[in-house]
């Protein structure tokens, strides 16, 4: 190898670390830009200056003189549920992306697997059925019911075993299972407004969201974001099938397992705190794709970048869209995510 031949390739490697930076700076200067939008909408509008004054007093860089009410409404409210959101969709988009490759096939999404529809059960059952008698939340009844939805899944589908058709059905009988049962409970409900409260938070919704729940999704997310990054490779491979995945020396039962747990992992974390946000684990991971192109090592940091970004805009359009009034996230995302759905149906139906 000659000595211009290495400089070209030091040259290439150079720039290729340079290009990652600066989209990862990117990145990061798109969702700050989108927060600190986020934040100073509300009741109270709130300069963007003012936010990151705001901030910035709080960790201790600068000592500005603001509005007291301001500053706690910024770091008290605002700024968690813009956090919040910038995770939710980060990891609703990951799991998109993971779901579409390992059951091949591009209308999968998160909640395939009837993780929503359990968490939907559990919430219910929690506040309406008064199940666990005081001692257990709505966001943890919801996480128990996503997993016991997740593990009947895993029982209909016969686990590692079960291929991908398997598992699309076994998703589709326990989703319509819970909510057969999440429907009961509801219409037999003798409280009209508690039922009310319940379906308005299974529609999806950040208002209760605070610094306690930003620390543990964050922390979900962002090991996963890491944990499937380290299994890229392996999700290229499943987007080819299992055969192929198998022939390149992966372990299919195994990895299959992993993935769909994390997968669980992360979406009942997020479904038992702000509810069931559709269409983001839809969309994201073909828009993302569109631009970056099929590999995961690429694919999987883009979804979460877009999902974040995402997420936070429809926050922002379900406080805006109706004046003095709050819209369910779900209902904003869907007003995007069915149009969405419906081109990807008819490029199927063309490319078929």
């Amino acid at each position: 190898m000659t000595t211009e031949t290495i400089r070209s390739s030091s040259g290439r490697q150079s720039q290729h670390l340079w290009a990652v930076v600066a989209l990862a700076l990117g990145s990061l200067a798109a969702i700050a830009l989108v927060v600190g939008i986020s934040v100073g909408i509300g009741d109270m509008p709130i300069p963007l200056s003012t936010t990151y004054s705001a901030i910035t007093n709080r960790l201790g860089w600068t000592m500005v003189q603001l509005n007291p009410i301001h500053e706690t409404v910024i770091w008290e409210y605002r700024l968690s549920r813009a956090l919040v959101a910038v995770f939710c969709g980060a990891g609703l988009a990951l799991c998109g992306a993971i779901m579409q490759a390992l059951l091949r096939n591009p209308l999968a999404e998160p909640y395939v697997l009837g993780i929503s529809a359990g968490a939907s059960t559990g919430a219910v059952a929690v506040v309406i059925l008064g199940i666990g008698a005081g001692t257990l939340s709505l966001s943890a009844g919801a996480f128990a019911g996503a997993f016991a939805a997740f593990l009947f899944v895993a029982l209909l589908s016969n686990g590692a075993r079960g291929g991908a058709d398997r598992t699309i059905l076994a998703g589709v009988a326990t989703s319509q299972l819970f909510n057969a049962a999440t429907s009961y409970i509801v219409t037999t409900s003798g409280n009209a407004q508690q039922a009310r409260d319940v379906m308005f938070w299974l529609l999806g919704s950040f208002g209760g969201v605070r610094w306690p729940e930003f620390a543990l999704v964050s922390v979900v997310v962002g090991l996963g974001l890491i944990v499937c990054l380290f299994y890229s490779r392996v999700l290229d491979a499943f987007a080819f099938g299992d055969e192929a995945a198998s022939s390149l020396g992966i372990d299919v039962g195994r990895m299959r397992i992993i993935l769909f747990a994390l997968t669980a992992v992360i979406t009942a974390t997020i479904v038992s705190m702000v509810g069931t946000i559709g269409f983001v684990g839809l969309v994201v991971p073909h828009a993302a794709r569109f631009v970056v192109g099929p590999l995961h090592s690429r694919l999987l940091p883009a979804c979460a970048v877009t999902g974040a970004v995402f997420m936070v805009l429809a926050d922002i359009a379900s406080r805006t869209l109706i004046p003095q009034q709050v819209l369910p996230i779900g209902v904003v995302t869907a007003l995007v995510g069915v149009p969405f759905f419906s081109i990807i149906l008819y490029k199927l139906q063309r490319a078929s």
